[in-house]
């Protein structure tokens, strides 16, 4: 009751002010309703209606310290540290026991990026606040603005002593230990949190998300699952709830679980995405089909329900659908290299070498570095008789991939193919010492030089001196 009668004297006092600058009428406010009005519209990004308050509040309270206070918040706000630095000198001649000015001198030194000095007035602050946990709060972010994790996670700690629903603290601590890949050790801080404060739907979906981390997912289930009891409309629970049954090989649960979270708010392509793998899992494959497209008309740029379609139908061995849905997908995105991988894929198996040569291309244009994807687009060069760009893109990818033996094998091919013995051996004993198992591979690649007298004499020598 005593809450909201304060509500209703704030609100009152908000359409007071307001009606007053419509009249022209001069109403009288005390100063903490003065500086209640101006921290509303300071809030609310309104400077204007909150520099009109405080001039009326300063020419009602010329001397009250709260206004003044809260003229230094707005001078900040404006950049001008200067000004508001002087008005602080003189507070402090009159209060030096405000812990306001002390916090309000620490956020000057915040914005001129010494956090060091900031930090200095905060511990000072310290020595005369009631409000411990928002001193703390603010110590904490002073020491993450330096990258002190351990420092900023005990001043968070702190706060929460002193404020256990300060949300924004609890989610600063569990940053700080997830910074700091102290997994372990946020559980046992989250467990004793939870012990004092059991209702907790956030420590107890924080505790969840450690315990995956660390691929416990029956204990993160568990949490997740506690989290989701407290607060029934808590997306983020069920969402990981669901994703902790998938990866227990429970996906029928995991299924129930992704369909609460799209009862709950607006469906998305992710949930949609992981219902369809779901019921992959379990080989439905119509109705993993169904979400897959539910999913990328919720989402056309989710690639991942792109690829899911693609692949679906390449198990079918209907190739032709696959080119099908993967040309829509890149009709939205034709900046996707996980589409032209895939396109080079398909069609590489389909014998349509150009087509694959041209979607390998295209995905290492994009800057596609997996290693796969080079050697496919080479070997599409080589098979469509491009040798010199072959060999110009192998010798790309030699600096790219220097210990992949694939490339030296190849390398050693060409050279030996245009009579570069010198070249040729040398990448050839760079090839065999990163990996003689696959010299065979190499004859494969290469079976015109299979009876070739220098290259079997070089495989002897290696082995010879490698024995």
């Amino acid at each position: 009751m005593h809450i909201n009668n304060e509500e209703e004297e704030y609100n009152l006092s908000l359409s007071r002010f307001e009606s007053m600058l419509k009249t022209n009428k001069v109403f009288f406010f005390d100063s903490e309703e003065f500086e209640n009005i101006i921290l509303h519209y300071l809030d609310s990004g309104r400077l204007n209606l909150a520099n009109k308050a405080l001039k009326l509040g300063m020419e009602q309270h010329p001397n009250s310290t709260g206004l003044r206070l809260v003229q230094v918040e707005l001078l900040v706000f404006d950049g001008k540290l200067d000004e508001a630095e002087k008005i602080l000198k003189d507070l402090y001649t009159l209060e030096p026991n405000n812990e306001e000015i002390y916090i309000q001198q620490a956020n000057i030194y915040s914005k001129k990026n010494n956090h060091l000095k900031a930090i200095e007035f905060l511990k000072i602050a310290l020595e005369y606040t009631d409000d411990f946990a928002d001193v703390y709060s603010l110590l904490g972010m002073e020491y993450l603005f330096m990258d002190q994790l351990e420092e900023a996670k005990e001043s968070f700690i702190k706060c929460l002593e002193y404020d256990a629903d300060d949300h924004s603290a609890l989610y600063n601590v569990i940053y700080c230990f997830d910074f700091l890949d102290q997994n372990k050790e946020a559980i046992v801080f989250l467990n004793n949190y939870i012990n004092k404060n059991p209702y907790s739907e956030i420590a107890w979906h924080q505790l969840g998300r450690q315990h995956y981390q660390l691929k416990e997912f029956e204990n993160a289930y568990r949490a997740f699952d506690y989290a989701s009891l407290i607060d029934e409309k808590f997306i983020g629970a069920h969402l990981e709830k669901a994703k902790s049954l998938e990866k227990m090989k429970q996906y029928t649960d995991a299924i129930d679980s992704y369909k609460i979270t799209l009862g709950l708010d607006d469906p998305t392509a992710y949930a949609y995405l992981r219902i369809g793998k779901c019921y992959q899992k379990l080989n439905q494959m119509d109705d993993a089909l169904d979400y897959y497209l539910k999913a990328v008309h919720e989402d056309p740029l989710l690639d991942k329900a792109w690829i899911a379609i693609t692949n679906y139908y390449c198990k079918q061995d209907n190739f032709e659908k696959a080119l099908f849905y993967l040309d829509k997908a890149l009709s939205i995105d034709s900046e996707n290299k996980v589409y032209w991988r895939k396109y080079g894929e398909i069609n590489n198996f389909l014998g349509q070498i150009e087509e694959a040569e041209k979607g390998y291309r295209k995905a290492v244009e994009l800057n596609d570095f997996n290693i796969n994807t080079w050697l496919f687009w080479i070997d599409s060069m080589l098979q469509t008789g491009q040798t010199t760009e072959a060999l110009q893109t192998l010798l790309t990818a030699a600096e790219y991939f220097p210990e992949e033996a694939e490339v030296k094998y190849r390398l050693a091919g060409l050279y030996f193919i245009n009579l570069n013995f010198d070249l040729g051996e040398d990448h050839l004993i760079k090839a065999l010492t990163l990996n003689s198992e696959l010299v065979s591979y190499f004859f494969e690649k290469f079976p015109e030089l299979k009876d070739n007298i220098t290259i079997k004499r070089i495989i002897d020598n290696f082995n010879f001196l490698k024995n």
